[in-house]
């Protein structure tokens, strides 16, 4: 199995599903929608800015990339946040998507591992044009079940940070942890651990990192 295969191939289907430009978009979203809130204190008005700067980036997208369905998921995705925000009048609506993203992930992944179909499994094989053999290895097996348990730990700890904030109301500590766990910082965080761990399977003489 080549070094490329599991470097370059395995990151293919987080590009094909808008990469880190759509992961940006979400955490820009947030940071717009916060700051606007915390100068102006009118949920519609953020709403409104945080829409405003998505709107911008998927043109842009859409003028280099041609990719207007990536452009359009990011643009959908802060748009039903804005929505709830601006239908219910509460600022921590805004990030109710992000807090049960976190939620359903978790579970997601915490299943995936205990019935032994863990989901980065699926997504890399899956990226490469393979099936299910890599189920029968039980090395590169071990290997997706630890970057599926990184993923894991990732949404369990913004689960219990986003969670109880958004239940007491605390608008700027939850806009600030949702774009810390929910965005591009922590995601950053779980690929390149991913990818050092997928990295040593490629390699046997290069250690996989403690998780």
């Amino acid at each position: 199995m080549s070094l490329n295969l599991l470097t370059q191939k395995s990151l293919s289907l987080f590009a094909a599903v808008g990469g880190w430009r759509t992961v940006a978009e979400g955490a820009t979203s947030r940071v717009l929608f916060l700051v606007v809130y915390l100068v102006t204190d009118q949920v519609s008005t953020s709403a409104l800015v945080a829409v405003g700067g998505v709107v911008v980036f998927a043109v842009a997208r859409g003028f280099t990339d041609r990719k207007y369905w990536q452009a359009a998921v990011g643009l959908v995705i802060v748009g039903a946040s804005a929505l709830l925000a601006g239908s219910t009048g509460h600022a921590v609506d805004f990030y109710l998507p992000t807090v049960l993203w976190q939620v359903a992930g978790g579970a997601v992944f915490l299943v995936s591992i205990l019935v032994g179909w863990p989901v980065i499994g699926l997504a890399v094989e899956a990226a490469r044009g393979e099936r299910f053999g890599w189920r029968r290895d039980p090395a590169r097996r071990r290997r997706y079940q630890v970057c599926t348990a990184v993923f894991l730990a990732k949404y369990g700890i913004a689960t219990m940070v986003l969670v109880p904030l958004y239940l007491a109301g605390k608008v700027t500590p939850l806009g600030i942890a949702a774009t810390l766990l929910g965005g591009a910082p922590a995601m950053g965080v779980c690929i390149y651990l991913c990818w050092r761990i997928l990295r040593a399977q490629a390699d046997p003489a290069i250690p996989a990192p403690a998780v």
